[in-house]
């Protein structure tokens, strides 16, 4: 059996694990082409990843200077207000709000140091005139670690040339860590209108016409129903909120029942498997039509960027579930342009994770939090996307149990 050497070429899932005050957080990258030879890593987690073999996961703990850059008071600036670019977006005038995170490009006239800062900043602290911004890393002061399976050691190529990855900077990069508060304080999701939406039409106008469709491709549904998979046990009773023609739970267990509540008669119809269906619109009428305490999990698929009031829907779900039942929401980065909140598409991805985290713990109903996230396997070559990217739709999730 083949085993990683030195000289090995090797496609990796590197799984970052972390804890914030209020959650539990695994967010996870496939690597491809993992070149042992050139690549760069911890020198502890190469050297327990030597001999393994396909298949083998192994786990490294690391003190946070090792992966991201340490934390430093010099990358704490207290600015004008006025270097803010409130009109950065087109149309709109944007306001800083503490905890959000905005790209480096948000702020101009600015002079010294602070002008060599080329990554994103947090938005730590607003006075009359003045704001203060934070570039350290968000996981400069977690504790990490980092596990690694291997998915394929593929044949090494005397080939000593090409590009050397930095596989540390590039697993805690694009966002990771933004799903977090700022020393525990909420972040200020909510100031500017967030549930606004181009299109206040009814809803049951818009979904009138059925879409017998998957929105994201089929690995990251295969992901999903693999998430699932961790909460669910044979002879449950699980809630499908806000369903369509496919559940995406596994087939292989077997639940008391499969409730699916959405908007299309003709997509839940069409959903094998689910054993009742109804049609309810959560914006209209956040109550759900359920007794107390009746389901053992509830999961939401790729559907919570449309509630446009997720507080009174996140109570009645915890309302629903049976004590210590579990609610797990899903989704990605696709979605029904009109439909959608605004909150969502002003945040980056993984703040994403924050803001539905927030609505988790506004409700005060759960514990246990955490979130998940999944990023760039292979897009499935049949996938009618896979001309445009050849990444699959990034996986993330945000579950809590009744308390």
């Amino acid at each position: 059996m083949t085993k990683i050497h030195s000289n090995a070429l090797a496609s990796i899932e590197f799984q970052l694990n972390w804890q914030s005050q209020v959650a539990t957080h695994l967010d996870c990258y496939f690597a491809p082409k993992v070149n042992f030879w050139c690549d760069f890593m911890p020198v502890a987690l190469q050297e327990a990843l030597m001999n393994k073999s396909q298949g083998d996961m192994v786990m490294v703990p690391l003190h946070h200077d090792k992966i991201v850059p340490i934390y430093t008071q010099q990358n704490l600036f207290t600015l004008s207000s006025q270097q803010f670019n409130y009109n950065w977006l087109r149309g709109r005038r944007l306001e800083p709000r503490v905890g959000r995170f905005y790209p480096h490009q948000f702020l101009h006239n600015l002079s010294g140091t602070v002008t060599t800062k080329k990554t994103p900043f947090r938005c730590i602290g607003m006075a009359e005139n003045t704001l203060q911004v934070d570039f350290n890393h968000p996981l400069a002061l977690r504790e990490l670690s980092i596990s690694a399976r291997i998915n394929e050691i593929q044949n090494q190529h005397d080939e000593r040339g090409g590009r050397c990855n930095e596989w540390t900077e590039i697993i805690t990069g694009d966002g990771v860590g933004f799903q977090t508060r700022h020393q525990d304080i909420p972040t200020d999701f909510f100031a500017d209108d967030p549930f606004n939406r181009l299109d206040w039409s009814d809803d049951i106008e818009f979904y009138h016409q059925p879409r017998l469709v998957t929105h994201i491709d089929t690995k990251a549904l295969e992901i999903i129903t693999a998430f699932y998979t961790r909460f669910l046990q044979p002879g449950m009773a699980v809630l499908d909120l806000m369903s369509s023609w496919k559940s995406h739970l596994p087939i292989d267990i077997e639940f008391n029942q499969v409730v699916g509540l959405g908007m299309n008669l003709e997509e839940l119809t069409s959903n094998s498997q689910l054993t009742h269906h109804l049609i309810h619109d959560l914006n209209k009428n956040p109550h759900l039509p359920f007794d107390d305490e009746q389901f053992d999990v509830v999961v939401c698929t790729v559907s919570v960027e449309y509630l446009t009031h997720p507080f009174a829907v996140f109570e009645e779900v915890a309302r629903v579930l049976k004590p210590e039942g579990y609610f797990v929401v899903t989704f990605s980065n696709r979605w029904f342009p009109p439909k959608v909140i605004q909150i969502w598409t002003d945040i980056h991805e993984f703040e994403r994770l924050g803001l539905v985290l927030e609505y988790f713990l506004q409700s005060g109903r759960y514990q246990h939090l955490g979130t998940y996230s999944v990023r760039n396997y292979p897009r499935p070559a049949d996938d009618k996307y896979s001309h445009q990217t050849l990444q699959s739709d990034p996986v993330f999730a945000v579950y809590g149990q009744k308390a």
